[in-house]
């Protein structure tokens, strides 16, 4: 347990680290998510983007796990 600890840690450190980078790759703005922007009201709701980034963890996961 204690290692899945670590490494979960470790993964959320280097997605915080490249999160910059992958703002200027488009992710969250993206075809499919949702942006509402009103006169003091924002929401947004990434569904493309969470599917892409699910798709590329549980690819990550597959591939560690063989």
């Amino acid at each position: 347990m204690a290692r899945w600890l670590i490494a979960l840690g470790i993964i959320l450190i280097v997605l915080g680290l490249a999160w910059p980078l992958l703002g200027r790759l488009g992710l969250g703005h993206l075809p499919g998510d949702i942006r509402i922007e009103r006169k003091g009201v924002f929401f947004y709701f990434p569904i493309t983007t969470g599917i892409i980034v699910s798709l590329v963890v549980t690819l990550i996961l597959w591939i560690f796990r063989r």
